[in-house]
């Protein structure tokens, strides 16, 4: 797959899924702490944080330490996925293709498609909501048509706009944020605010969980928006850039959230809550917010469209799709979010807290297989011409061992989930604590490293071929970064 001559001069995105050309990068590593910093203050995660409080009934000083905590956790993921873009210049969902083969990778495809959906039609909800807080006249379905109209525009014009929004969104979100909670804790808490809830562990470590959670569902795009950076740059830049910029970004409401849990505690509605809370700056507020939904949302319509253009591509080895392929693709997800996304809005907080739990299962061991394979067994080194080859190339259309190892870390997760959904056997006994993403982790990354590493002993790949990348060295780091030569 070519690129055009002049996309990489184009300010409206030419490329989709296909291999980005050295001569077409652009950037700067820094520009990755904007981009995740700024992405990240939006009311879901408000509504997120304040889920510690209102859902799992836990004091303000728990929900704190359980939000840094889980942060920090999924954070790790989160870069580690960053880090791959430069080197491999194509999109997260092309570059699992070298796991679980051309047509085994669907598997995962088909999951990242659906959470994007998910996450689209639950953010254009709280756009909906925020512009009826602003004009009361506007209904909230005419709201969140014109929320994902806005985020429909910034994904057709792709990447350079993304990042540029949200170097604005930065500073401008960063500020009012802050600003906001400042003038509620200004207006004054109640007297039982650092009284209400209490410590449970359960509670604590749901509330970890869904934190942990919030990175790791940037884990199958979040090297989307690095993969234009030149491959030059150090691995452990890209990853310390989006580390922190994420959970720096992601913190901060999730923060306010459990601000706004506990100083209006009447509501169900986080965001109308922080309307409320803050008086005179409210409406301010639900500007900003609108803003941000609109903007955080362009990504995960994005996402969405690159992985449903991954699922035809598959088919459609021929094919290489561009600005016009991504606008149409986006046409039909945007038909089917504002269906979803109208159904949602009357029970909304529920129906967010089955979406990511359930999630929480199945991106797991993904992360697991995705991260080991990159990083220990084959340590960066893919021939990107086979990722696009009809029959999978060296890759193959499907590979048994990263689909078993899949299998079992979805498996082993069961019995100690914890949703309304399902609830595993031995979630009783642990005092009702959900510890599937924890026993996901432990169990699918060493299964998959060792089966891996056997079934590849004595197999004459060489990624470094003519097809391929340039050589790569593993850097003190500990992880792929290609070399300057």
């Amino acid at each position: 797959m070519t690129a055009t001559p002049d996309a990489a001069s184009s300010s409206v995105e030419q490329h989709t899924i296909d291999h980005v050309p050295e001569n077409e990068r652009h950037g700067r590593v820094r520009d990755l702490f904007t981009m995740w910093f700024g992405t990240n203050i939006a009311p879901l995660p408000l509504v997120t944080g304040a889920m510690g409080v209102q859902v799992f009934h836990q004091s303000f000083w728990s929900c704190v330490v359980a939000i840094v905590v889980g942060q920090l956790v999924g954070g790790v993921f989160m870069a580690l996925h960053s880090a791959q873009g430069p080197q491999l210049g194509v999109p997260q969902m092309i570059q699992s293709r070298a796991q679980f083969g051309s047509v085994g990778a669907l598997l995962i495809v088909v999951v990242a498609a659906a959470m994007y959906i998910g996450f689209f039609a639950s953010n254009i909800v709280l756009a909906g909501k925020s512009l009826h807080g602003l004009a009361p006249s506007v209904p909230v379905d005419a709201g969140i048509v014109l929320g994902a109209l806005g985020s429909a525009l910034i994904c057709w014009v792709g990447y350079r706009l993304i990042h540029t929004l949200n170097k604005i969104a930065t500073w401008v979100l960063g500020i009012g944020i802050v600003a906001g909670v400042a003038v509620v804790v200004a207006r004054g808490l109640p007297e039982d605010f650092f009284t209400t809830g209490s410590f449970t562990f359960a509670g604590w470590l749901a509330t970890v969980s869904l934190s942990a959670l919030w990175q790791l569902a940037f884990a199958p795009y979040v090297s989307d928006y690095s993969r234009y950076l030149p491959r030059t740059v150090r691995t452990s830049a890209t990853f310390w850039a989006t580390y922190w910029g994420s959970c720096l970004g992601s913190t901060l409401p999730f923060l306010a959230g459990t601000v706004i849990g506990l100083a209006a505690p009447g509501t169900d509605d986080t965001v109308a809550g922080f309307d409320s809370a803050a008086g005179p700056f409210g409406p301010v507020i639900l500007i900003l917010f609108l803003f941000s939904v609109i903007n955080h949302n362009a990504l995960n319509l994005y996402g969405a469209v690159l992985s449903l253009i991954t699922i035809v591509q598959t088919f459609r080895t021929r094919w290489t799709p561009r600005q016009t392929a991504r606008g149409a693709v986006s046409a039909l997800v945007l038909v089917c979010a504002l269906l979803i996304a109208v159904g949602l809005s009357s029970d909304f907080v529920s129906n967010f807290v089955n979406l990511v739990l359930v999630l929480l299962v199945v991106l797991v061991p993904w992360t697991a297989i995705n991260l080991i394979d990159f990083y220990l067994v084959h340590r960066g080194r893919y021939a990107m011409e086979d990722l696009f080859a009809p029959d999978g190339g060296r890759y193959g259309r499907f590979n048994g061992v990263a689909l078993a190892s899949y299998a079992i870390g979805i498996a082993v997760q069961l019995p100690f989930v914890a949703t309304s959904l399902f609830t595993g056997p031995l979630v009783e006994p642990l005092g009702g604590a959900d510890l599937s993403w924890l026993v996901g982790l432990v169990v699918t990354a060493p299964v998959y490293y060792v089966w891996a590493r056997r079934s590849s002993e004595g197999s004459a790949f060489s990624e470094a071929g003519g097809s391929a990348p340039a050589p790569t060295a593993v850097s003190s780091f500990g992880s792929p970064r290609i070399s300057d030569q």
